[in-house]
């Protein structure tokens, strides 16, 4: 066995340097529960056995992992649910009502079990926490174990007993309920007389399967929010546009981005994913180069113009500026130019730039206090000229990694990518040379700012190529000591043009998360928005088994082997122990670290079938997806949607967009769009490449084809073969006719994927958007004025909550949810509808909602 473990880990060891992935992802996993944030049927919940009941003649436990989530608004509901033959329900609820400590609560049948017990704060929060619920027939006691602490309570229990388990909301039979407390869970194990028989890690990263460790042991998730997905996957929180030039920066300790433009400054909360602006009462000077820093001991934000060396800067507390229209100076531009604040001198340094063709490695200084502007250059030839670089700030000053530059400063004499990290003491002045990367095989620069641990001695950086406009962001992880980085998460898509183009790195401490801003000015004069988020730690690319595979079969089915024959002894051994000792408790895991992470709003659920109506699923074979995120499925059902770059899906939708509603696109249309920065002859030969490549991809689908027609770009499908969802739609809508309640069940099917090509956003699509949605909610409303609200409650409802999708303060809405409540004699919910409206529209308009609640149920 010695000699297996050395040759397996030896094979290990060539498959991870293949690329296989990081080793710091196992930590980074579970099952996230979405709460009361969201409507009830967007809630989630898991069945461990979804066509059965799982069945124990002995004694037998359950157990699992435990943690909530941070910065939600409710705690309260069901932990778990078991219930022993469809007679009687035992359950672990949270009640955050309860005035002293000991919130878990142990629920048998209609009535409180003795045992009751809480778990600290900040480990409730912060840490794993095992729970145990031990039954034990015999005895006929039921004891729950919250790490080292036990609780028993009598009870009588049916010697051949099957139970269903179910976490959080569930829909069986009687015993459902939609109370379900924002937490996490993983690593759910059942034994039976001491022997493990089930298990569920909860390592997945998409889907609705709870993957068991056993044969014929799958759960099954609603709503499933998997956190392994969400330190891999960007998440994009906020999408909007401001008037004029925009620049960012952020308070990371309270998690808030403020977006500075010339009229409005706009905060962004990253925990509530909440948004407000604040309208200035005279205009601020933003100029090309101007950067913008939060200094927390002061609570204000420094807008710097580098060039005029003027700065204003902006009161949080009192919401004014100091200073008005700066005027601009002969220009020299430091664009892209890095800053940081400097505690121990309380001074803020600007480092490098660009500008009328000449990069710059001067250093500047504004302290704040003393209100003194002071620029010098550098004493050392260490720090090259350069632009497009990143600064993290430490104690004593702040490393520098990369950008582009030249050693002379002039841009015709050889101007390159730096890929050094330099240290900048600002005690001294001096910069230091950590050490220098090996050139990659795509040339990158950096996004403005970097994080830094140094106690883990890494850094974090987004990079991206400048020599493309249709570019994307990539988290990289880097060491401050050895010239090694690891790319870790997945890409952030962002449009680069060096003069109306920014992004910058925050890492919002409240809730442990990345966040990354992208800015891009448009030939409007207007600032487009991007925020994003990532939770840490990120994991590094996930393996894909089918490429590990074919590259080496030969390695992959040996230590596939291997596994297998050191696995088996394992739990041979393990067997032997816990049969040995079927009474022995393991050991807490109750200190185990784990990261904080909060939730975005899923997709709809699938609402339950309506009686006497029949609905189908959308195909997966030979289909285009366009409702929620964009979905091509080839005749084999082999989704082939990966097989489009960035710039392909742009032209395929484009060209598809154009075709189902109008004529199609000219060829002028088409470089207005996509290549606007390109000569004619330019654009057309990148037309006719990209056209190629992608009639290549659409041949998998065999009836969709690309022509042009009339001087049109047309995407032509034959619908008899090809399920396209938004021609369904348009089916719907399409004559504003009053839709049947068939209609409207049908509709339903297709938004509740989400919105239209949610994962996408293009300035053109914009307008294809917002004339989709209006068309949703119009449909909708158009059912709902022809029905009586009375005749059908319940639909109704679910109708509601359909506009709400779209539309979240439709007042007309709101008025027939309350009303359907109100008749089904739910009038706590009804009034609950009530007040989140108004909370809502409160936040939106900024002004109350002027209706009481017996208005709208009179109306």
């Amino acid at each position: 066995m010695c000699e297996c473990f050395k040759i397996l880990s030896f094979l290990l060891a060539i498959q991870f340097f293949n690329g296989a992935g990081n080793a710091c992802h196992a930590q980074s996993y579970g099952l996230g529960f979405e709460s009361f944030e969201s409507v009830q049927d967007r809630r989630t919940g898991l069945d461990l056995s979804p066509e059965k009941t799982l069945c124990f003649d002995k004694d037998f436990e359950l157990s699992f992992e435990l943690s909530f989530l941070p910065h939600k608004k409710n705690y309260f509901g069901y932990i778990v649910r078991l219930i022993e033959n469809d007679r009687r329900n035992i359950d672990i609820l949270y009640d955050n009502s309860s005035l002293n400590k000991d919130r878990f609560k142990v629920v048998i049948g209609d009535k409180f079990s003795k045992i009751t017990f809480g778990i600290e704060e900040k480990a409730l929060y912060q840490n794993w926490n095992m729970i145990r619920l031990v039954f034990n027939k015999s005895e006929g006691t039921l004891s729950v174990f919250s790490g080292t602490k036990r609780f028993k309570q009598t009870v009588d229990l049916d010697k051949d007993g099957c139970y269903k388990i179910l976490f959080g909301a569930n829909k069986y039979k009687n015993f459902n309920t939609t109370d379900v407390p924002p937490m996490k869970i993983r690593n759910v194990a059942i034994l039976e007389n001491g022997v493990e028989k089930f298990q569920w890690k909860l390592d997945e990263m998409s889907g609705t399967k709870a993957v068991g460790e056993s044969k014929y042991s799958d759960g099954l998730v609603a709503n499933p929010l998997w956190i392994k997905k969400m330190h891999y996957d960007w998440q994009s929180l906020q999408n909007f546009v401001v008037d004029g030039p925009a620049r960012v920066t952020a308070n990371e300790k309270a998690g808030i981005v403020w977006i500075v433009a010339t009229d409005t400054l706009t905060m962004h909360r990253i925990a509530t994913n909440q948004a407000r602006k604040i309208a200035y009462q005279a205009k601020q000077s933003i100029f090309m180069d101007n950067q913008v820093l939060y200094e927390p001991s002061t609570n204000r934000i420094y807008n710097l113009a580098i060039n005029e060396k003027e700065v204003a800067s902006f009161d949080t507390v009192t919401g004014r500026w100091d200073k008005e229209n700066v005027v601009p100076a002969l220009k020299t531009h430091f664009l892209h130019a890095n800053k940081f604040y400097s505690a121990a001198d309380s001074t803020i340094y600007m480092l490098g730039g660009y500008g009328h063709l000449e990069y710059k490695n001067t250093i500047q200084k504004y302290q704040p206090a003393k209100g003194q502007w002071q620029q010098v250059h550098p004493r050392d030839s260490v720090f090259t000229p350069r632009y497009l670089a990143a600064a993290g700030t430490v104690n004593g000053g702040a490393y520098i990694l990369g950008g582009y530059g030249s050693t002379t400063g002039r841009q015709i004499l050889n101007p390159r990518n730096w890929y050094d990290l330099i240290f900048f003491d600002t005690k001294t002045g001096a910069f230091k040379k950590i050490y220098e990367l090996k050139t990659p095989q795509e040339d990158f620069v950096c996004a403005n700012s970097m994080i830094i641990n140094e106690k883990e001695g890494t850094f974090y950086a987004l990079i991206f190529p400048k020599d493309k406009f249709k570019s994307e962001l990539q988290l990289i992880r880097g060491s401050l000591t050895k010239p090694e980085y690891e790319i870790v998460g997945s890409k952030i898509p962002y449009e680069f043009v060096d003069t109306e183009s920014f992004a910058d790195l925050f890492f919002d401490q409240s809730t442990g998360r990345f966040v990354a801003v992208t800015l891009f000015r448009t030939d409007k004069n207007q600032t487009k928005v991007s925020v994003y988020s990532l939770y840490a730690p990120p994991l590094g690319k996930i393996p894909n088994v089918e490429q590990a595979t074919a590259k080496s079969p030969g390695t992959f089915w040996i230590i596939a082997a291997l596994a297998a024959l050191l696995g088996g002894f394992y739990f041979y051994k393990r067997r032997k122990t816990m049969v040995s000792d079927p009474h022995s408790i393991p050991v807490s895991t109750e200190n185990t670290e784990v990261q904080e992470i909060a939730l975005v709003t899923p997709l709809h659920a699938p609402e339950s079938q309506e009686k006497g109506i029949e609905t189908k699923a959308a195909p997966l074979q030979s289909s285009i997806m366009l409702f929620g995120n964009l979905q091509l499925f080839d005749e084999e059902g082999s989704e082939i949607t990966r097989l489009f770059t960035p710039l392909l899906k742009e032209l395929f939708l484009v060209i598809l967009l154009h075709s189902v509603r109008r004529e199609g696109i000219s060829s002028e249309k088409l470089k207005e769009l996509l290549w606007f920065d390109k000569s004619s002859d330019s654009a057309r030969n990148n037309r006719a490449v990209n056209i190629a490549k992608l009639k290549g991809i659409l041949d998998k689908l065999k009836w969709c084809h690309i022509s042009k027609e009339s001087g049109y770009w047309r995407v032509n499908i034959d619908y008899a073969h090809i399920h396209v969802d938004y021609a369904e739609y348009l089916k719907l809508v399409s004559d504003k006719r009053a839709l049947s309640k068939l209609d409207i069940v049908a509709l339903s099917q297709i938004s509740k994927r989400g919105t239209f090509l949610a994962d996408l956003e293009y300035e053109w699509l914009d307008s294809f958007k917002s004339e989709i949605s209006n068309e949703i909610v119009d449909a909708y409303l158009r059912y709902a004025t022809s029905v009586k609200v009375a005749d059908e409650p319940e639909f109704m409802i679910k109708v509601a909550n359909y506009i709400f999708y779209f539309d979240p303060v439709n007042e007309e809405a709101m008025t027939i949810k309350c009303k359907a409540l109100a008749l089904l004699g739910k009038h706590s919910l009804a009034k609950t509808t009530f007040e989140n409206f108004a909370r809502e529209y409160s936040r939106i308009y900024g002004e109350e909602f002027r209706k009481d609640m017996p208005e709208v149920l009179h109306s």
